[in-house]
C-alpha cells in the first residue's frame, strides 16, 4: 500500500509541475543512498550556478511528503574535497518553507547561504538527509532462521524546483544478494553497489521512481521511548541514568521460538535478530550497570580506553521482529569532564542523545536534575526540541529541585550533539545538607543523653507493673505450648513418613515400631503440657486468649486420633494383602479430615504466634 502511494505521488508531482526556478539551476548532482543499516542516509553534493539577474543567498531542497515524514536530520554543509560527508559545527540555516505555485504533496526547505551567490557564480556544498522507517520489510513475517529482505523506493532523478545539468545516484547495500531493482537507461551494478545514470538536462521536478528489494539483516533496534536522566551533583559527580523501552522494528517473526534449533543447526542463528547493543560511553565513565525490571543482568562487557569506553550489552534473550524489551543503563562521570563556568554562569555540556550505535529514537526524554538552589537556568542545543521545568524532591531536599525537561521526537546517531544547560548557583548552597546532617546528629545525641538521665523506671508495687509481669509470665507459657504443638506436628509427620515407607516397601513390623515410638513420645509431651494448661486456666490475665489455645489443644487431639485412625486402617489392609488402590479407598474420607484439621491447627498457631 505504501509503495502504490509513493508511486502516485512521484507520477502527480511530475504532471503538476511548475515551471523551473531561473534563478537558479543545480550544474552537477551527486546522490548516494547508503542503505547499509535500517537508518537511510542520502549524501548529496550540489553544484548550484546563480543563473538569474540578481544576486542569491537561498536555495530550495524539496522532498516529497510521504519521504519528508520519515525525515530525522538534514544538515547543509559547505563540500570539501576527499572528504565524507558528515556531521560538522560549519552548517548552514535550514527553514521549512512554503513557497507560491509549487506542486502539491512536495515539502520545502530552505538553505541560507552565509554568503550571497552572485551573478554567474557558482557554489557546491554537501546535503546530508537521515531518514527513519524507509525501509519495509519484505516479507513482513519470517521465521525464526530466515534471512530479512526489506524494500526500498526511491527517484533516480534527484527531485528539485531547479534544472539540473548533470545528475548521477548510487545505492550502497550492505550485500550484494539483490532480490530485484528497478532498471533504467544507463543503470548498472557492481557488487553491493547500484548505480544509476549520469542523467543531462532534467527539467524541474523531473522523477523516475526505483524500487530496490535486497537483503538486510543487521537488527532493526528501535527505542520507542529513552529517558535519560542527568544528575548533577557538585561533590565531583554527574550520575547519568537512561531507561530504554526497546522494540525490533525488522520483519515480524512467525512461528513459535525454538531455543534447540539453534543448538541443532548450527547454521540457524536468526540472521536478523537483535543478540547485542554497543553503547560509546565518555572515557572515564564509571560505576556502570545494566539491568532490567528483574533485577541486575550480567551478559555485558565493558572495556575503555583514553578516547571512549565501550559497553556491549546482551538482552536477556534474542530479539526477533516485533519483540520488546526494556532495561536500564546507568554510569557516573567526574564533574569536570561535564561542567564548565562562563560569565558568572555555570553550564553543563553534554551529548544529548543515546550511545547506542545505529539506535532509531521515536521519543526522547532527558532530564536534567540540577542542585537545590538553582537559577536563572536555561537550555540551547543545535536542534529545535521541546522544554519545561519540574521540580524533584530528593533526599535532605526542602524546595526540591528544578529539573530541565528536553523532549525530542524521531532521533538518529546524528543528533548525539553536544547541549548546554546554563544556571546560577551559589557555592554556600553546598553547606545546606551537610550542615542539615551535622544538626539532626547533634539533637539525635542530646536526645539520647536526656533519656539516659531520665529516671522513667516503673515502681515494681504499681498495678500498671504487676499486670505487666504477669502478662509477661502467660505469653511465656503460650510461647511453650506454641514449641509443644509444633513438636507434636512433628511427630505427626514421622507418623505419615513411616505410611509412606509402608506404601513404598511393604514392610509392617516397621511401621508399628514407628507407631510406637511415637506413642512414647506424644505421651511425654502430653505430660509437659498438662501444668502449662492449668497455669493458663488460673491466671486471670489469659483470659482473652485462653479459649484459642483451649482449641489449639483439641485441634491437636482430635487430629492426633484421625491419624492413629487412618495408620491402623492401613497397617491392617495391608497385613490382609488388600490391592493398593482398595487401601487408598479406605483412607481416603481419612485423609480429607486429616487435611482439614491440619490447616485448622495451622490457622491456630500462626493466631498464637502473633500473640
Amino acid at each position: 500500500m505504501g509503495i502504490s502511494r509513493f508511486v502516485l505521488l512521484v507520477f502527480t508531482i511530475s504532471m503538476l509541475a511548475s515551471p523551473a526556478l531561473s534563478d537558479l539551476v543545480l550544474s552537477k548532482v551527486d546522490r548516494r543512498i547508503y542503505l547499509t543499516s535500517h537508518i537511510v542516509r542520502i549524501s548529496s553534493t550540489l553544484e548550484v550556478e546563480n543563473a538569474g539577474p540578481e544576486t542569491v543567498s537561498k536555495v530550495l531542497l524539496a522532498f516529497p511528503d510521504l519521504q519528508a515524514q520519515n525525515l530525522a536530520y538534514l544538515m547543509a554543509s559547505p563540500h570539501e574535497a576527499k572528504a565524507k560527508v558528515k556531521v560538522s559545527v560549519v552548517s548552514f540555516p535550514i527553514d521549512v518553507v512554503k513557497p507560491e505555485d509549487m506542486p502539491p504533496g512536495v515539502t520545502f526547505y530552505s538553505v541560507s547561504f552565509p554568503q550571497g551567490l552572485t551573478v554567474g557564480a557558482s557554489f557546491t556544498f554537501d546535503v546530508l538527509a537521515v531518514f527513519t522507517h524507509a525501509l519495509r520489510p519484505m516479507p513482513e513475517q519470517i521465521g525464526q532462521a530466515d534471512i530479512q529482505l526489506v524494500l526500498y523506493q526511491d527517484s533516480a532523478y534527484y527531485l528539485s524546483p531547479y534544472v539540473v545539468k548533470v545528475q548521477s545516484l548510487s545505492l550502497k547495500l550492505l550485500d550484494s544478494r539483490i532480490e530485484s531493482y528497478t532498471t533504467l537507461e544507463s543503470t548498472k551494478v557492481q557488487g553491493s553497489e547500484i548505480k544509476y545514470g549520469p542523467y543531462e538536462n532534467l527539467p524541474a521536478f523531473s522523477s523516475s521512481p526505483i524500487t530496490v528489494h535486497f537483503e538486510n539483516n543487521l537488527p532493526f533496534a528501535i527505542a520507542q521511548e529513552l529517558v535519560r536522566e542527568i544528575e548533577i551533583s557538585h561533590w565531583g559527580n554527574v550520575l547519568v541514568t537512561e531507561h530504554y523501552k526497546l522494540i525490533h522494528g525488522g520483519a515480524q517473526s512467525k512461528g513459535e521460538f525454538s531455543r534447540l534449533e539453534p543448538q541443532a543447526r548450527e547454521n540457524v542463528q536468526g540472521p536478523s535478530a537483535v543478540r547485542y547493543l554497543v553503547a560509546h560511553l565518555p572515557p572515564r565513565a564509571h560505576s556502570v550497570y545494566y539491568r532490567d525490571a528483574i533485577g541486575n543482568i550480567s551478559t555485558s562487557h565493558l572495556r575503555g580506553d583514553s578516547k571512549k569506553t565501550e559497553l556491549l550489552i546482551e538482552p536477556r534473550y534474542p530479539m526477533f521482529g516485533g519483540w520488546r524489551t526494556a532495561f536500564t543503563i546507568g554510569y557516573g562521570l567526574p564533574l569536570q569532564d561535564c561542567l564548565y563556568e562562563s560569565e558568572g554562569r555555570r553550564f553543563l555540556n553534554m551529548t544529548f542523545s543515546s550511545p547506542m550505535i545505529e539506535l532509531v529514537i521515536d521519543t526522547l526524554i532527558v532530564k536534567v536534575v540540577l542542585p537545590e538552589g538553582s537559577s536563572d537556568i536555561s537550555a540551547a542545543a543545535p536542534f529545535f526540541m521541546k522544554q519545561w521545568q519540574e521540580t524533584k524532591i530528593s533526599h535532605l531536599d526542602i524546595v526540591g529541585r528544578a529539573v530541565v525537561v528536553l523532549e525530542k521526537t524521531n532521533l538518529v546517531p546524528e543528533h548525539n550533539q553536544y547541549f548546554q544547560v546554563y544556571y546560577k548557583f551559589n557555592r554556600l548552597s553546598m553547606l545546606r545538607e551537610p550542615l542539615m546532617l551535622i544538626s539532626g546528629i547533634f539533637f539525635f545525641f542530646v536526645a539520647c543523653i536526656v533519656y539516659m538521665h531520665a529516671d522513667t523506671s516503673i515502681s515494681k508495687f504499681s498495678a500498671s507493673y504487676l499486670a505487666k509481669q504477669q502478662w509477661e509470665e502467660v505469653r511465656v507459657a503460650i510461647q511453650q505450648v506454641h514449641n509443644i504443638i509444633c513438636r507434636c506436628l512433628a511427630t505427626h509427620d514421622k507418623l505419615e513418613a513411616s505410611l509412606r515407607d509402608l506404601s513404598r516397601t511393604g514392610e509392617v513390623q516397621a511401621c508399628k515400631a514407628a507407631r510406637k515410638s511415637t506413642d512414647g513420645l506424644l505421651k511425654e509431651l502430653s505430660k509437659e503440657l498438662k501444668p502449662l494448661m492449668t497455669f493458663l486456666q488460673s491466671s486471670p490475665s489469659a483470659v482473652q486468649v485462653l479459649s484459642k489455645v483451649e482449641e489449639l489443644v483439641a485441634k491437636e487431639r482430635e487430629l492426633l486420633e484421625k491419624l492413629m485412625a487412618k495408620h491402623s486402617t492401613a497397617v491392617e489392609a495391608y497385613e490382609k494383602k488388600s490391592g493398593a488402590r482398595d487401601i487408598e479407598n479406605r483412607i481416603a474420607l481419612q485423609q480429607q479430615k486429616i487435611t482439614a484439621l491440619r490447616q485448622e491447627v495451622d490457622d491456630l498457631l500462626e493466631f498464637i504466634d502473633e500473640i
